[in-house]
């Protein structure tokens, strides 16, 4: 058996502290008393005081008040002192940048949404004008619930392309080039703000399993479906990554016979509604230019016959996807997401349906509830994951 040499009372310190830190913040803001902590913890009572005075100095924790409603102590002996997680220590920004437009969400440490903004990008717009555009998005959410911009403790920031362990993003194909415009390092720059860099689709997978359709799942892939498709995959509640990231690009659909490629349900709604639209029957007598994704969906819950057609296809396509992923990684369950995942439900029924005879390993399908937040919101829950992993390192600010 190896061993290392004994921890200094240091490391002791900080081990207890972190535990203890967990703990409150585990109890989503309600109390625990000394006693509690004890238990929960294997700690004593004297270091469980000691940490938690430690903690409430350092403005992480506050101490809760003993009295009655009506002013007075409760009962005979001394009253159990009780501790509580702040969750308004600070605040985390989860960002969404994509490729015409930005979101960012304000968030307390407890993950609880305070303020959101949204940013479009011009045409064209250079790597310098979008961080500048991402930057006033999130200082304009911040403002919005009067959160000064150094309370922002981390900062997680979602692009569709490929970002290894170390934030680098993959180089490859030209629609990735697009997302490497130094993000993090600009926003640093700029506002002072940490920020960590990751693959719009795995933060839609760690928002699905902590507030949306994976929540107690472990085995998942969640796909965003908009207008090109990416996938983010959990493996034993793990994100899968790969060697640079790149463990959910769906660009290899282009050599599976059905798939044809990572076109997004977006995408192949419009280009198959705009072919319904030229046919003799057309599509609720729309021109080609006229048709949108939300426009064929409308239609067929009219019951539009090209419409329908046009559903026909995508479910069909959507159930090649599924079962290749399926058939590769073996989930339990496969997330429609994005911004078109209300209209997916639509879709189920088709790829429920076709599932069976495409892969001997079919998943179970459901759709996001999260929508086009999910994005953002995972990044939110990324920053949280970045705070408690460096909580006692961090100096809070002083509350305005």
């Amino acid at each position: 058996m190896r061993t290392g040499p004994a921890a200094g009372p240091h490391v002791v310190r900080l081990a207890n502290a972190d535990t203890v830190l967990r703990r409150l913040r585990d109890a989503a803001g309600g109390g625990l008393t000394a006693s509690e902590l004890v238990g929960a913890t294997g700690l004593t009572r004297a270091t469980v005081i000691a940490v938690c005075d430690d903690l409430v100095g350092r403005g992480w924790a506050l101490e809760l008040s003993t009295e009655r409603a009506d002013g007075t102590a409760p009962g005979r002996g001394r009253p159990p002192r009780t501790f509580a997680f702040r969750a308004d220590a600070g605040v985390v920004i989860g960002l969404d940048m994509g490729a015409g437009k930005t979101t960012a969400l304000v968030a307390d440490l407890l993950g609880t949404p305070v303020a959101t903004a949204s940013g479009t990008f011009p045409a064209g717009a250079p790597g310098e004008e979008r961080i500048r555009i991402v930057g006033t998005t999130a200082l304009t959410a911040l403002a919005s619930a009067g959160i000064p911009p150094g309370r922002v403790l981390a900062v997680g920031a979602g692009i569709a392309a490929p970002v290894d362990r170390d934030g680098r993003i993959a180089a490859g194909q030209g629609f990735w080039r697009q997302f490497d415009v130094g993000l993090a390092d600009g926003l640093a720059e700029r506002h002072g703000w940490r920020v960590i860099l990751e693959n719009d689709a795995n933060l839609a997978a760690l928002a699905e399993q902590w507030r949306g359709a994976a929540r107690g799942v472990d085995d998942v892939a969640v796909v965003l479906a908009g207008e090109r498709l990416g996938a983010g995959l959990l493996e034993s509640g793990r994100l899968l990554r790969g060697r640079h990231g790149g463990a959910g690009e769906l660009s290899f659909l282009s050599l599976v016979s059905g798939a044809e490629g990572p076109h997004g349900i977006g995408q192949l709604a419009r280009a198959w509604g705009a072919e319904e639209a030229l046919a003799p029957a057309g599509l609720a007598g729309l021109a080609p230019r006229e048709v949108t994704a939300e426009v064929v969906f409308a239609a067929a819950r009219d019951g539009d016959p090209g419409a329908l057609r046009v559903l026909g296809r995508l479910s069909e396509r959507m159930a090649r996807v599924v079962a290749v992923l399926g058939t590769l990684l073996n989930p339990e369950l496969v997330v429609l997401g994005g911004a078109v995942a209300d209209a997916s439900s639509a879709l189920l029924p088709g790829i429920r349906g076709a599932l069976p005879s495409l892969t001997d390993t079919p998943p179970r399908v459901e759709v996001s509830p999260l929508g086009g937040g999910a994005v953002a919101l995972g990044a939110v829950r990324r920053a949280l994951d970045d705070v408690a992993e460096r909580a006692l390192d961090i100096s809070l600010p002083t509350p305005a």
